[in-house]
């Protein structure tokens, strides 16, 4: 009788120390409207952030005017500062919603910090690619315009994991079993891709007049849309860690 009671116990104690996996992070009865809040949140942090670094670029462009020898470091300059508030209204707007489930903060800190350095790693990578390109000075063949064109898309799609890693390092710590999480903004990343493809395959059939603004539009709401669709799954798919609860 007392071994049983000791077995039953020493099963309690043991069970009590491993996280429930049968727990998401999302709540199944919460991750429908979860993810249609998450996706909306994340157009709406896409267009707001967009339309305000656009006018911080301009105000910038308008209300100073550098020197020759400046207009280099100030163009930089102007773009670190459009870039980081995009960041920030991006991530803000999709912590709203994550706020319920993990820290807020942190989660748009994360998520600010892993978008310029994707950005900058990614931008870095294709004006490096581009100047191999100019320093050839000669025209390029179809195939070998194709192969610099496949060579800038991995270098966008692979800069998604730095994104992904500094999202994880948060995750980590309310979830088990999240290392994948590293490589899904890659994938939302090479799903962007696919699609602004098709949408240059099928720019014939759209009147030329309206051509340029349907395959903006189109290009940017498909973007938004993928940024918070696919996210959106991910973090309905993860289990939580029962022994961590939000800050």
């Amino acid at each position: 009788m007392q071994t049983d009671s000791n077995h039953r116990r020493f099963n309690k104690e043991s069970n009590s120390r491993i996280p429930d996996l049968s727990k998401f992070l999302i709540p199944r009865s919460q991750q429908r409207k979860f993810l249609i809040k998450f996706t909306i949140m994340t157009i709406l942090g896409w267009a707001v952030g967009g339309i305000a670094s656009l006018t911080l670029e301009k105000t910038l462009l308008h209300g100073f005017s550098p020197t020759v020898g400046q207009q280099l470091t100030w163009y930089k300059t102007e773009r670190y500062l459009s870039n980081g508030l995009f960041a920030v209204i991006f991530a803000a707007d999709q912590a709203f919603v994550m706020h319920r489930y993990i820290s807020g903060w942190l989660w748009a800190l994360a998520t600010s910090i892993g978008w310029l350095i994707a950005n900058g790693i990614s931008a870095a990578w294709i004006s490096h690619i581009s100047s191999m390109v100019s320093t050839l000075n000669k025209n390029l063949s179809p195939h070998e315009i194709f192969f610099f064109g496949i060579l800038s898309t991995c270098a966008y799609i692979i800069s998604g994991i730095w994104l992904g890693f500094f999202q994880w390092l948060i995750l980590r710590r309310y979830t088990v079993g999240s290392w994948w999480w590293n490589f899904l903004p890659s994938f939302s990343f090479s799903l962007i891709s696919i699609s602004i493809g098709f949408l240059s395959l099928i720019q014939q059939f759209i009147p030329l007049v309206y051509r340029d603004q349907i395959l903006y539009f189109f290009g940017q709401g498909l973007t938004a849309v993928i940024l918070g669709v696919i996210p959106g799954i991910g973090l309905c798919t993860l289990k939580k860690n029962s022994s961590n609860q939000k800050n």
